[in-house]
């Protein structure tokens, strides 16, 4: 094969340079041979199996390059042979990754690949005309420098020594397909790059528990054996494979019985995908001058001049490719289906039908890569510890219901016999109303303000700390199955590349920093210099141009500070929302109040808030994908160097202000609102004109309960079901319309017969874990934040992740593009997000505890003015008295008889003095008491919890023993295996120094020598006489 491609590019390249009639081995070809590029050192000529004449050596030479240059085949059925696009055309070389583009036939018809494929004209040169005297069709600048970098960087490719096949006569009208295929030299050359651990021949048998441990995890395995997933990788294994880094002078160590299935398809996609980042394109039609397209797009030139270092994530960004992914590993449904993994993830977690089981986790990690496995592993993690959390928010509940009865708070507001008269809600509008009519409201509040919310607080802070630490050593477990333990970061800095824009922007200073220093040298006075030393340094240039050059604080100062003032504009953004929704609730409260129905006016604290939170909600979604796209923009704008610290810094900013956008209206309902109320006579106003609102008599607690609750479950459902569901159905759908436009003569047939990375290009193309982690981070925070509120938002959280788990399942095998598989030992940030949730948990709980509920102000009254110690009469010692008289003009109601009666006092929640006293409405002693008790609570409740974390954080240890132990064996293990290797190599050289040792003797015997020496002597020992 190797001769027959040479022969015939020879054959070409020659027939461009010396005529038509030269021959193969004429002196053109055998020119053209003698200018390989050997640009890629990595990759000795030896190693090479296919050897390709490097394209951009041939256009020098005036050939200029084309598809034929790639592996193209003639098969009379590539489908079957094939596998319908999974193999090269010859049915052995497996396509492990697929570059994509768009290209436009020419108007006569056929492409240069159909005229180099069926061989009916000769391969054009730069000159050369197309047919007899028939002129080159015109095209378009643009693509005409698209195609010529196609061309470079795809022979570039095949100089690190990939093999290359085209696909353009493909169902889908105007793109090509380029599959890649990585021979087994390159594989062994970059998993050893890349030290990628491997397993080796060497067996060893796990520790096992014993005793009563061992009979406990054999009735636990019994037990959850029927929701355990029918994968073998999921089985409990009793041995394990050595791992060790890939060497190709060791490769005696590792088990090459079977080439094809030593590195999977995860492994070899990675490969590719590292090859492609690493290969460069650097010149191109245009920018080298050539033609009249320099002259007639300038704008073209400086982008091209940007990607002098680029790989493939700069030519995906410039359109020169439209996608770049690894292929699935075949169909998932369908019963004539071959069996492959992704067939095997859709029966056994992409379905809704196994809600009920474990997850596959290995087989993810397998087919996915551990970054994807580790995220999964984490919401399995996650979704499992939710369920203690649930039963015990469901014990608090039910205790609240239960005693909801025997609360004598709630009974004395219910009691009309109090007969307790309260001061209007609103101005003039509104009238007086009876306490007794907030009843249902009381009683509600009790189900989720009792003595039980405090201890269900104290236990979700303890939760998130177990959680936290379960979570790590799962991830110690997981990293020690799937060879993780000596990955260290610094080894990901190997292939930690710098992103395509950082390098344009260094390259861009470059230049200007260049221009600079030489208008200086222009005024300055030519000096007579060595014409050898001038033009050392001129060469020099450009190589140095950009290697000291970095991107400093000051370059990124505009950036900075445009970050600064759009988060805070972004936030402010936020809060003149929460704003105008207090101003809704408040003019419609009024309104509400002047209406003529009885039951209007009753409800009006439900239907104000009810509608207010909706709004909230549907503002929140709305607010959320802005905020995504402009944390997006932000991070561009900063250029960060490399991918992890574009990936971080992202996080951040969108973590920021989704959580500023998310629980802003929560924190106004639980620390705001009715704390800077006034007091009748005197409120405050917004405006002048809106009256700041009050919470109603039973406290802010149910309202923080209601505002939780429809935005936690609303934001989880519109998202699973809108956004996750019905958008990339309705983007597929659209792409599918879009598709058959196109060509619509025999779609139905063609669509039959779709080639793999024909069917996988159609798939959305994936776009992080960011949103997936986003979304459960954020439910994390409803679920530990204000949980003193809600004590049901670990059940609801629990119901959402097992829906979530299988949705994203689905997603991953069935609507998205296979991502290229990433190695990680951990989370990343997402851990330290995660701690600082749970910290905050914490203060945050205890603030809703001591300010928010009545928790305090009962303990308060129950000990210290309670007069038979019962909670008698707590409901009068919370409210104050004003005297109507005492109104400001223009304020007091409008109908003041509304409830049949004229009302002399109103009472009005607030700790001050009465309107008989001295100094009347002043805040009384009772009111600084209760101050004093609910910080007094809020220092000792934070510190006794954090403590109590803390402890539970030292006593769990991080890595669980029998993994310590098993990390230690392999060590020992491993460096034993090396010292009997060593030993082997020793006593094998000593074995072959004897035998040389033993030849060399009687050839010295034999050898005449110039003296004689004199005979020994006569002896046992030696013998006389002379041979």
């Amino acid at each position: 094969m190797e001769e027959t491609v040479v022969d015939l590019l020879l054959a070409k390249a020659a027939g461009a340079v010396d005529g038509e009639g030269a021959p193969p081995g004429g002196p053109g070809a055998q020119a053209a041979a003698m200018r390989v590029n050997e640009k890629y050192s990595t990759l000795p000529a030896e190693d090479r199996s296919v050897h390709i004449i490097n394209i951009c050596a041939i256009e020098d030479i005036g050939y200029l390059p084309s598809e034929g240059t790639l592996l193209n085949s003639l098969s009379v059925d590539p489908d079957a042979e094939c596998k319908y696009g999974l193999y090269f055309r010859d049915g052995k070389r497996k396509v492990d990754y697929i570059l994509v583009y768009h290209h436009k036939r020419a108007s006569g018809g056929r492409t240069l690949a159909r005229r180099a494929q069926h061989g009916d004209q000769p391969l054009p040169g730069k000159a050369g005309p197309l047919g007899a005297g028939e002129p080159e069709p015109p095209l378009d600048y643009h693509e005409d420098d698209k195609r010529f970098r196609r061309e470079e960087y795809e022979g570039n490719l095949v100089e690190a020594g990939l093999e290359l096949e085209r696909d353009e006569d493909t169902k889908i009208h105007g793109v090509g397909f380029v599959k890649i295929h990585a021979p087994w030299n390159v594989l062994c050359r970059e998993a050893e790059f890349l030290k990628l651990k491997m397993p080796t021949k060497k067996l060893y048998h796990i520790s096992e528990t014993r005793g009563l441990l061992k009979k406990i995890n054999s009735v636990l395995q019994k037990i959850t054996d029927p929701i355990q997933p029918k994968v073998a990788e999921h089985r409990p294994q009793t041995t394990k494979r050595l791992s060790y880094p890939f060497s190709r002078e060791k490769q005696h160590l590792f088990d090459l019985s079977d080439k094809d299935s030593f590195f999977d398809s995860k492994t070899r996609s990675t490969i590719v995908y590292e090859i492609l980042k690493r290969t460069t394109c650097t010149k191109a039609k245009y920018s080298m001058g050539q033609g009249e397209g320099r002259k007639k797009d300038s704008a073209l030139l400086n982008k091209r001049r940007k990607c002098d270092r680029h790989g493939i994530t700069s030519l995906l960004a410039n359109g020169v490719y439209s996608a770049a992914y690894p292929l699935h590993d075949g169909d998932y449904e369908g019963d004539n289906v071959e069996f492959n993994d992704r067939k095997l993830l859709y029966e056994e977690w992409a379905s809704y039908g196994v809600f009920y089981k474990y997850q596959p986790i290995d087989l993810v990690r397998k087919y996915f890569g551990e970054k994807i496995g580790l995220y999964f592993a984490w919401l399995g993690v996650y979704t499992q510890m939710l369920i203690p959390a649930s039963v015990v928010g469901i014990i608090v509940f039910l205790y609240g219901w239960a005693t909801v009865d025997d609360n004598i708070p709630s009974m004395e507001m219910c009691d009309q016999r109090h007969n307790i008269t309260m001061c209007p809600l609103c101005d003039k509008t509104c009238s007086y109303w009876k306490m007794s009519s907030a009843c249902a409201t009381a009683r509600a509040s009790h189900l989720f303000d009792n003595p039980a919310t405090v201890f269900f607080s104290v236990f979700m802070a303890l939760w998130a700390a177990t959680f936290m630490e379960h979570w790590k050593r799962k991830q110690m477990r997981l990293n020690y199955r799937w060879d993780l333990t000596g990955f260290e970061e610094e080894e990901e800095a190997v292939k930690d590349h710098p992103r395509a824009e950082y390098e344009a922007r260094v390259l861009e200073k470059s230049l200007r920093k260049e221009s600079k220093n030489k208008e200086k040298r222009r005024h300055l006075p030519e000096e007579p210099t060595n014409k050898w030393r001038q033009r050392v340094k001129t060469a020099m240039a450009g190589v140095k141009l950009t290697d000291k050059v970095k991107l400093t604080w000051r370059d990124r100062f505009p950036a900075y500070f445009t970050n600064l003032v759009s988060i805070v504009f972004m936030i402010a953004v936020t809060f003149a929302i929460v704003l105008g929704v207090i101003i809704y609730r408040i003019s419609t409260a009024a309104a509400l109040a002047m209406n003529s129905s009885p039951s209007v006016r009753s409800n009006i604290r439900v239907t104000v808030t009810a509608t207010a939170v909706i709004i909230n909600l549907v503002v929140i979604i709305l607010l959320d994908e802005v905020y995504g796209c402009i944390a997006r923009w932000l991070t561009k704008i900063e250029v960060p160097k490399t991918e992890k610290s574009f990936e971080e810094r992202l996080i951040f900013k969108a973590f920021l202000l989704k959580f500023v956008n998310s629980y802003t209206p929560i924190f106004y309902v639980a620390f705001f609102k009715g704390r800077f109320v006034g007091r009748p006579g005197d409120y405050v106003y917004i405006f002048r004109s809106f009256r700041m609102e009050e919470c109603a008599p039973g406290g802010c607690l149910m309202e923080l309960c209601i505002q939780l609750s429809i935005i936690m479950l609303g934001k989880q459902l519109i998202q699973n079901n809108l956004f996750e569901i019905g958008i990339p159905k309705m983007k597929k759908f659209i792409r599918y319309l879009r598709l058959k436009h196109q060509s619509p003569a025999d779609h139905d047939e063609h669509a039959k017969k779709k080639q793999r990375y024909e069917v996988d290009y159609t798939l959305e193309p994936f776009a992080g874990l960011t949103p997936e982690y986003m979304e459960m981070i954020i439910q994390f925070g409803f679920v530990t934040l204000f949980v003193a509120s809600f004590p049901l938002a670990p059940l609801f959280a629990l119901l959402n992740n097992i829906i979530e788990i299988r949705l994203d399942a689905k997603k991953f095998v069935t609507e998205l593009r296979r991502p290229v598989a990433v190695r990680a030992k951990d989370i990343g940030i997402w851990y330290n997000i995660l701690r600082g949730v749970g910290k905050l948990a914490v203060i945050i709980n205890a603030f809703v505890i001591s300010f928010t509920s009545d928790f305090i102000p009962r303990l308060v009254y129950l000990y210290m003015y309670s007069e038979n110690g019962t909670m008698h009469g707590f409901v009068n010692h919370t409210l104050s008295s004003f005297n109507v008289s005492d109104f400001q003009n223009g304020t007091a109601p409008s109908d003041p008889l509304d409830l049949g009666y004229e009302v002399q006092i109103c009472r009005y929640k607030d700790y001050r003095e009465p309107p008989w006293s001295e100094h009347k409405y002043d805040i009384s002693k009772d009111f600084w008491a209760v101050l004093a008790a609910r910080l007094a609570f809020v220092i000792v409740f934070q510190n006794l919890v954090m403590f109590m974390s803390d402890f539970v954080d030292w006593v769990i240890p991080d890595i669980p023993k029998d993994i310590s132990q098993q990390i230690h064996k392999e060590k020992v293990l491993m460096v034993e295996l090396f010292m009997r290797e060593e030993q082997g190599k020793q006593q094998l050289l000593d074995t072959w120094m004897e035998k040389d040792r033993k030849k060399a003797e009687p050839c010295n015997n034999h050898s005449p020598a110039p003296a004689a020496p004199p005979p020994p002597p006569a002896g046992p020992d030696f013998p006389g006489g002379s041979l």
